[in-house]
């Protein structure tokens, strides 16, 4: 490339060849572009996939990403806006000027368009949607809540009648073809734009010219309506193995085709944010966000935590007595703290994995709550076991008092505090699932804060009955 001369060679040579998107690329590109180098900056990235490119400006200065999106081709810069995070974007086009917005979301599929639009200041967006070419169907996206079907569908799809032929639909594919980037199965519709069915593309290709599509087509198929939630949508199209699911409206008209793509984002996103609010963050920070953004989603749950630990302490003042007459009792206080956070936590996870893949049911509690009982029992019977011995050897060659009875407290709690963690962090998942609250919830900060209140004050209440 006749631009790149003024490169070393062996720079030269790694830019010529498949790039690989690292921080030395990233900082090639700053360079370049803080000199106003355009056109070695569009050699390097006009060939990159556009998830490279979008990894690449998130890891510029603003100043720069702004740069690039204006520097270059409209098709390329619109694919771009497609991979980056809703909140990024957002940020990254507040100074661009409407006229150059309007021809890069005018290149993105519908859904795409609606969710960049979304982003968007409300002024911006209603100065853009007019000068849209697909405006009716982006404002038609943007009636519907973007967690659900309706949002997360593309109105880009290509339907054909019972009674056409196979040579009818495949010239209906021929004249179409430039709108769709991916075509999976054409759906197949009654007189009354109602879904009947679909037809894949191997069945069309090798059936007869002449047959009939009613003939071929598998009336068997799946679809959601447009307020279907998008978790709802991601597992059915997960379960029947679907690389398109038809989007119908309440009178089952077809309206729109969700692809699997855009599903994987999905799954994903929700993985994330129910990872991030078990490990006590709100759900949805990204590593672009702002430093106010971070501290809004940690903040609280930081609160939550320090309100339990507090709880905490206000129980083991409670038994001051208890430990100045007995300090070893003290020595024991983090294994109890430490155990029933565990146990909650290992209990909760599996639950909230398994409602997340619909593979557990809020109404199977009872099975479940068995289940985690007779296991927190085994495991409980095991580490109190390995509990009591550890105590009863270190007592005897330590000269402690009873060492027996301490044991057999301290086991006899440990056992308890399992049980009751687990029994917790099983059923609460299901019980918050059950009254339509998040369950990812319930893990974290509150099943760790509140299992460590409850381990403390049963090792007290046992230790003051059983060994002061």
């Amino acid at each position: 490339m006749e631009v790149l001369s003024n490169i070393p060679p062996e720079e030269r040579d790694r830019l010529g060849g498949v790039l690989e998107v690292d921080a030395q690329l990233v900082e090639d590109i700053s360079d370049l572009i803080d000199t106003d180098q355009v056109g070695m900056v569009l050699n390097i990235l006009t060939d990159l996939h556009p998830a490279d490119l979008a990894s690449i400006v998130t890891h510029l200065s603003k100043e720069e990403a702004q740069k690039v999106l204006l520097w270059l081709p409209v098709e390329t810069a619109a694919d771009i806006l497609a991979e980056l995070d809703d909140d990024y974007r957002a940020n990254l086009l507040d100074t661009i000027s409407p006229v150059r917005l309007a021809a890069m979301i005018d290149e993105l599929y519908t859904d795409d368009a609606a969710d960049v639009l979304a982003d968007l200041p409300d002024d911006v967006a209603q100065q853009i949607l007019p000068e849209l070419e697909d405006h009716i169907d982006v404002k038609e996206l943007l009636s519907h809540d973007e967690d659900t079907a309706g949002g997360l569908m593309a109105t880009e799809y290509i339907a054909v009648g019972v009674d056409f032929t196979v040579a009818d639909a495949t010239e209906e594919v021929r004249r179409n073809a430039d709108q769709m980037e991916d075509l999976f199965v054409l759906f197949v519709v009654d007189e009354l734009d109602r879904l009947v069915g679909i037809v894949d593309m191997k069945s069309l290709l090798l059936s007869p010219s002449k047959k009939l599509i009613r003939d071929i087509m598998t009336s068997d198929v799946k679809s959601v309506t447009t307020d279907v939630d998008q978790e709802d949508v991601a597992r059915l199209m997960e379960r029947y193995d679907l690389v398109t699911l038809a989007v119908t409206d309440a009178e089952g008209c077809l309206v729109g085709r969700i692809t699997i793509d855009d599903v994987v984002d999905v799954i994903r996103e929700e993985a994330e944010e129910d990872y991030q609010r078990m490990s006590g963050v709100a759900g949805g920070e990204e590593h672009t966000d702002s430093v106010l953004q971070i501290v809004r989603g940690r903040l609280p749950w930081l609160m939550v935590g320090l309100a339990g630990a507090t709880m905490a302490a206000i129980v083991i003042l409670l038994f001051e007595e208890s430990l100045a007459s007995a300090a070893i009792l003290a020595s024991f206080i983090p294994i109890v703290m430490a155990t029933a956070g565990n146990a909650g936590i290992q209990s909760s996870a599996i639950a909230v994995q398994g409602l997340a893949s619909g593979d557990i049911w809020a109404t199977d509690i009872w099975k479940r709550l068995t289940k985690e009982v007779l296991v927190a029992l085994v495991n409980g019977t095991v580490a109190a076991t390995m509990l009591g011995i550890a105590i009863i050897i270190y007592g005897t060659f330590s000269g402690m008092r009873g060492p027996i009875e301490l044991a057999y407290t301290a086991s006899l709690a440990l056992m308890f505090v399992i049980v009751v963690a687990t029994t917790l962090g099983a059923t609460i998942p299901l019980l918050l699932d059950k009254v339509g609250i998040d369950p990812a919830l319930a893990t974290g900060p509150f099943i760790t804060t509140s299992n460590d209140i409850l381990g403390i004050l049963i090792f007290f209440l046992l230790a003051n009955w059983l060994y002061l």
